[in-house]
């Protein structure tokens, strides 16, 4: 059975080795994992997947391979059974008000709900619906699909209703971690760290362990502490963010990337657009009409070893980018595209990092244009999308 969930694992993407699958073989032998489903996926997962990025493209695989409920562990002793389709078959969807839901009562926490659904196992023969006590669908018993309890064990379910749930074998933990999912700030935090120049900065407050090692030994064994100062990320980044209009609806993501943003790079500056480049950006959106940075001065004021960091949707009417006066706010003397590339020349390391689902690109002729005028550097805002951009920037 091992030996085809290894090669499954292959088939699926994930790039398992010999050497991990043997390590997991004589993980097993010593007993690391013994009659507990969970216990396996922990070892496995620790065992062959080496990139945490990869943790949701397991858990898939390991659910659709491992199809079946958890054993239900009393003691020493495994209690195995099989739960017929036909209980959890969906027939009714049990809907009710919040006062009908606070009267519901929990079972009392983990132990006792293991405990209780052993004896479910044991006692039931037949499926049912709309009650409060067997495995079936539609009622208030905490074992089954459909229904509700304050503290149950979803069996059976397709997805989650009231987030209820202290168990559930098919929950995808670290679906986030996907590469081809929207970023959260955890992620984008992971994927910036590709774009790292360590250099050493400030006062000597760090202890350089080699140094004092060789300096001890030159002086006869007498200690001599060597210091350094301390290591930083050296890189500089400056982030034009555009807002307002289409953007609104990827205000979280674009937030998160900021956040994200300011605590990896020491060097780091930010400015706001609207839809394509003109000869002004700002900083406070509320004052965005009276408080506006040149872009010229932008370029004369930080040199040309920052990293730019375009994000936006790139979706706007194609006289934004290309002609004077077309900007949808005012009237720019010159088009966008000769701001962008204005900056391109004095920033050779630049990328656009696009929201849109890279496959609805080719649909939205400003995208295009955008695009071309990066020489193809846009990226989406994936995970996936961000490591490549994060090593165009690195190199």
């Amino acid at each position: 059975m091992l030996l085809n969930f290894f090669f499954a694992l292959r088939q699926r993407g994930l790039k398992v080795t010999l050497t991990e699958f043997l390590t997991l073989l004589e993980a097993l032998e010593k007993r690391l994992a013994v009659l507990s489903i969970d216990d396996f996926y922990y070892l496995a997962r620790g065992c062959l997947v080496k990139d945490e990025t990869q943790f949701d493209r397991f858990d898939r695989i390991f659910g659709n391979y491992m199809k079946g409920i958890e054993q239900a562990l009393s003691g020493e002793e495994g209690i195995f059974a099989r739960i017929p389709e036909e209980w959890l078959r969906r027939q009714a969807e049990l809907l009710l008000s919040e006062e009908e839901r606070a009267k519901i009562q929990s079972l009392g926490g983990w132990e006792k709900l293991m405990e209780t659904l052993r004896k479910r196992l044991e006692e039931q023969k037949e499926r049912h619906q709309g009650g409060n006590r067997w495995i079936g669908t539609a009622g208030t018993s905490p074992f089954g699909a459909y229904g509700y309890n304050p503290e149950g064990i979803r069996i059976g379910q397709h997805e989650s209703r009231h987030r209820r749930a202290v168990k559930v074998w098919d929950r995808r933990e670290f679906r986030n971690l996907d590469d081809s999912v929207e970023l959260g700030t955890r992620n984008i935090k992971l994927a910036l760290r590709r774009l790292r120049q360590f250099a050493r900065e400030g006062a000597a407050e760090v202890l350089d362990l080699d140094d004092t090692i060789r300096s001890t030994a030159r002086n006869a064994g007498y200690l001599d502490l060597r210091m350094v100062p301390e290591r930083h990320n050296a890189v500089k980044v400056l982030l034009f963010f555009d807002v307002g209009g289409s953007m609104d609806e990827h205000i979280r993501v674009c937030e998160e990337l900021f956040s994200a943003a300011r605590s990896e790079f020491k060097h780091m500056e930010y400015f706001y657009f609207h839809n394509c480049l003109y000869e002004a950006v700002w900083k406070d959106a509320r004052r965005r009409f009276e408080e506006q940075t040149p872009t010229m001065e932008v370029l004369h004021t930080y040199p040309s070893d920052y990293k730019v960091i375009f994000v936006g949707d790139a979706t706007m009417s194609p006289y934004e980018i290309g002609y004077p006066g077309g900007s949808v706010e005012h009237w720019n003397e010159e088009p966008g595209e000769v701001w962008l590339r204005r900056v391109l020349d004095t920033y050779p390391k630049a990328i656009w990092l696009n929201p849109v689902p890279e496959s609805r690109w080719a649909h939205t002729p400003s995208v295009q244009m955008i695009r071309q005028i990066m020489d193809g550097r846009m990226f989406p805002l994936t995970l996936d999308g961000l490591e490549r951009g994060m090593r165009y920037l690195a190199r």
